[in-house]
């Protein structure tokens, strides 16, 4: 992406934790903590003045940040708006972020914002054309872009295609990165009825900069939410443990949205994650061992 060779960066390396307001005091004022790195939504900070701004750079002196979008629809028929997207650039460039994600989803259609994240049809022509989006997007931002799996709860029209193939079919087109996301994965196997660890397998792994974990909640029902309300558990922790034998120890996000508990409580979250993130670390990667036995 044209801009961002000359942008300053501090990449992430362990497990990081998503900022929220109702701990961001503490992020100021406490301790150093044992994280590695923190995530901000952009949009939830652009076109403020005063309090919030600072915090940010306050935040940013002390930890490597990320940033993680929900609003630019990058499946939309339309483009997002031009002067959106110069204020997100500007907000990345000053957050000194090394890639930008978002979603493989639409949430909006012309001036409608749907205020959800909806599922693209699973074709070919979908993913050429969001592969397009995201290089027009990378070049605008001055920023390296990745995309996240989201969870779906009904296709989008019939499928064409399968998810791994849509992503195979996107990622051969565009510069842009994959940020995985296992506990969409995890909530789409429960909720459709297919193996985490097979689709895992037939994803294109080796374009993932980044990975996603998260808690979910089961309804009555059967059906399972991805609430971000909850302690990750411990299948969605093997799943994690399995996506990074064949990453390698690429940065992993702990996100918790809803029913927040203590920051003490998600640090010792973050920690638990780390021990798996350290034996990804300390490992060869699972390509890597299968290469070599070939050789032997």
């Amino acid at each position: 992406m044209s801009g961002a060779s000359h942008r300053p960066q501090r990449v992430p390396c362990g497990v990081g934790l998503g900022l929220r307001w109702e701990f961001l005091e503490q992020v100021l004022d406490g301790p150093a903590l044992d994280i590695d790195f923190f995530e901000v939504s952009p949009e939830n900070y652009m076109r403020r003045g005063g309090y919030y701004p600072a915090a940010l750079e306050r935040v940013k002196s002390g930890y490597p940040i990320v940033t993680h979008g929900l609003t630019l629809s990058l499946g939309a028929a339309d483009p997002p708006d031009d002067s959106y997207v110069s204020e997100l650039a500007d907000e990345i460039a000053r957050l000194e972020a090394p890639w930008h994600s978002d979603h493989l989803a639409f949430t909006s259609s012309g001036s409608l914002a749907f205020h959800e994240l909806l599922p693209l049809r699973l074709c070919r022509d979908t993913a050429h054309r969001v592969a397009d989006r995201l290089e027009a997007l990378g070049d605008r931002l001055a920023c390296p872009l990745a995309v996240e799996n989201i969870t779906y709860y009904a296709p989008m029209g019939k499928p064409e295609i399968g998810e791994a193939e849509f992503l195979h079919a996107l990622f051969e087109r565009t510069r842009a990165s994959f940020l995985l996301d296992v506990n969409n994965l995890y909530v789409n196997a429960k909720n459709h009825g297919f193996s985490p660890e097979r689709l895992l397998a037939e994803l294109p792994l080796d374009r993932v900069i980044e990975i996603h974990v998260a808690g979910h909640t089961k309804t009555p029902s059967g059906l399972v939410l991805d609430t971000h309300g909850a302690p990750i558990i411990a299948p969605v922790l093997e799943l994690l443990e399995i996506a990074l034998a064949h990453t390698g120890p690429v940065p992993v996000l702990l996100e918790r949205d809803n029913d927040v508990p203590p920051l003490a409580e998600l640090v010792e979250e973050v920690r638990t994650v780390r021990e798996i993130w350290k034996r990804a670390a300390a490992r060869p990667r699972t390509n890597e061992r299968e290469r070599h036995a070939a050789s032997v």
